[in-house]
Formats: C-alpha cells, sequence, structure tokens
C-alpha cells in the first residue's frame, strides 16, 4: 500500500461563528464545535484511505479558549498516525481576530477514526510518513496515545505497553 504524508489529508473549514451556535455568553457552543471538527476529520480520513469512514473515538479536546460571535473559525485536520485500519487525527481550532484579522490558536482536539468496507468491515490503510518536525512529534506521541487508549479499555495489559514503559524507564 502506497505510504502517503500528513499534508495530502489536510482539511481545512473555515465559517463563521452565527448567533444560533451561541451560548448565553455568546460563545460558540462547544458542541457545535466539536461537530465541525469530526467534520474536517472525517474528511481527512477519507482523504487518507480513500474510503468510508467513521469516528471511532474523540481522544481529547482541549477548549482553551472561548470562540465568540461573529468570530471567523479555521478547523484544519490531518492525519498524524495510521495503524492497521484506524487513523489518528489531529485537528486544531484557529480563531481570526474581527478587527485586526489575526488568527490565534483556539482549540485542538485528537479523533480516531476506522475505515470500513461497504459493508461496514474495517479495511487497511496506507501508512503515514510525517514530513515536518511538528508531524513527526504528532506520529511518534500517537503510537503511547493509542496504547494508553487501549490499556484504559482493558484490550492491552499495561506490561504489554511498550512505548508507555520506555516513558518510566
Amino acid at each position: 500500500m502506497h505510504p502517503k504524508h500528513p499534508s495530502e489529508s489536510l482539511t481545512i473549514l473555515t465559517d463563521l461563528v452565527l448567533p444560533s451556535e451561541t451560548n448565553p455568553l455568546n460563545n460558540l457552543f462547544g458542541g457545535e464545535l466539536l461537530a465541525r471538527m469530526d467534520r474536517a476529520a472525517s474528511i481527512a480520513a477519507r482523504r487518507h484511505s480513500r474510503r468510508i469512514t467513521v469516528t471511532a473515538s474523540v481522544n481529547h479536546v482541549a477548549f482553551n479558549r472561548a470562540i465568540p460571535l461573529g468570530s471567523v473559525v479555521t478547523v484544519e485536520a490531518k492525519v498524524s498516525r495510521s495503524f492497521k485500519s484506524s487513523m489518528e487525527i489531529f485537528l486544531d481550532v484557529w480563531v481570526e481576530d474581527r478587527e485586526s484579522g489575526i488568527r490565534s490558536k483556539a482549540n485542538e482536539a485528537i479523533y480516531t477514526f476506522v475505515a470500513v468496507d461497504d459493508m461496514g468491515r474495517p479495511v487497511e490503510v496506507p501508512p503515514v510518513v510525517p514530513e515536518t518536525e511538528l508531524e513527526h512529534e504528532r506520529f511518534e506521541a500517537a503510537l503511547r496515545r493509542k496504547q494508553l487508549s487501549l490499556v484504559l479499555a482493558g484490550k492491552m495489559k499495561p506490561s504489554e505497553a511498550t512505548e508507555l514503559k520506555a516513558l518510566f524507564e
């Protein structure tokens, strides 16, 4: 299977925060942001695998900054690492200041998607070959995150989580 670079899955969604998408403090609902991130991650996973993809888990979400009404929000998603049929998607959320136009990072998330066939059965996906320093960092850390998730779910014994153990030795 032909390896792919994270840049080949890059998905950028840009949208405006409208009044119907805000809470009583006039900030974007967290659930609305999660939906936007899920859509971007889905497209990135599809671009990488060229298959139907389904959300397997939302591994991490950091709501670091509120996103106010009227803001321009950009969600950037890339496949950071693939495994047999699953792909870790790293998302960065940027907010653009209404007056200055300066973009700053507001939030980030990590989703896992699985590629499936027409019957919903998992199928193999291409490996990822990182290019940039950030892509290398995210790629290396993805295996530790996967092992931690498997240990917490009871699907892997802690003694088998070699990447996690290496952090403490």
